[in-house]
């Protein structure tokens, strides 16, 4: 079989309270899944584009339960592994509004995905697709995982395939020095790179208002494909040495976890269709979507997402 686009990378099970409660008070929490590259594997499936997703999972209720969630939406999953050892890793989230944002304490050290290497991981999808996706997040998970990310982009450039790479810095699984080189590295790999403008800032101290953010970046990283998230700043973009900026799309926020991995499917999408500038756009409608959406994932359409772009009423349907 083949696919638009394989990714790799670890979910896992959200436990998250009520709007504005808090974890150390609750009396319940509601369940459900995340996970960068999963949640680019939703958006992308239920927008009607073909993806697999690697990973490895606990063979357990709680793996199955992440595994049943995406199959639903679409996504395949034959190239996963399972694991009798490891655990399925946790996350819980609060939601607030201003002053307090999301607040995410993980819980997901020791993972059957940060297990994965290259001698039990699947990697043959990857021939069989157009595109690969990979986040900064899953090099971060172990050295096994990291040997397997460096390969999983080895064999993407040899076959010929897209690459894109999402930064996604997490202090919490490795230091900013370490990080940087990896990327750095990683990025050499990619056809084009997104980065958020806090990560630009965290990993090579770049200004986040700085109107060439993207060329800054583009220099630092080597790579000639740069997209930077800046916020209600908007998107910037360096393509090619064609330098773009859209203003931030106005969206109203229920649950923004997740969003920027919607906004990472639409720019996929654009790169596969040969319109990268039109799939900024098209992330920007589906991140906007997102945060109206409680969850990780995007639980839209195409239809639903070209509407949003064309401008159309959303608010009452009948």
């Amino acid at each position: 079989m083949s696919f638009d686009v394989t990714t790799l990378g670890e979910a896992m099970i959200r436990l998250w309270v009520g709007h504005g409660n808090r974890i150390e008070t609750t009396e319940s929490l509601r369940i459900s899944v995340g996970g960068s590259e999963s949640n680019v594997a939703v958006a992308l499936a239920r927008a009607g584009r073909k993806v697999s997703w690697i990973s490895r999972l606990q063979n357990s209720p709680l793996g199955k339960r992440i595994a049943n969630e995406l199959r639903m939406h679409g996504v395949d999953l034959s190239a996963v592994s399972w694991s009798s050892a490891g655990r399925t890793g946790l996350y819980f989230v609060e939601l607030s509004g201003p002053p307090r944002g999301a607040s995410v304490l993980y819980d997901r050290q020791t993972s059957a995905a940060s297990e994965m290497s290259i001698s039990n991981t699947d990697l043959a999808h990857i021939a069989n697709s157009k595109l690969f996706h990979l986040s900064g997040i899953s090099p971060a998970l172990s050295v096994t995982s990291r040997e397997l990310c460096r390969e999983a982009l080895k064999i993407s450039r040899s076959e010929g395939l897209s690459t894109t790479l999402d930064v996604n810095y997490r202090s919490a699984l490795w230091n900013a020095a370490d990080a940087k080189k990896e990327i750095i590295h990683l990025a050499s790999l990619a056809t084009l790179v997104v980065c958020s403008s806090n990560d630009a800032w965290d990993l090579f101290g770049l200004n986040q208002n700085d109107e060439n953010l993207s060329q800054k970046l583009s220099n630092e990283l080597s790579t000639s494909n740069v997209v930077v998230t800046q916020g209600s700043s908007g998107v910037s973009w360096i393509l090619d040495g064609r330098i773009g900026s859209l203003e931030a799309s106005p969206a109203e926020t229920i649950d923004r976890v997740g969003a920027g991995d919607s906004f990472m499917a639409g720019v996929i999408m654009g790169l596969l269709d040969g319109n990268i500038v039109e799939g900024i756009r098209k992330g920007q409608a589906m991140a906007g979507l997102k945060r109206g959406i409680y969850g990780d994932q995007l639980i839209s359409s195409e239809s639903e997402i070209i509407e949003v772009l064309n401008g159309e009423n959303l608010e009452i349907r009948r």
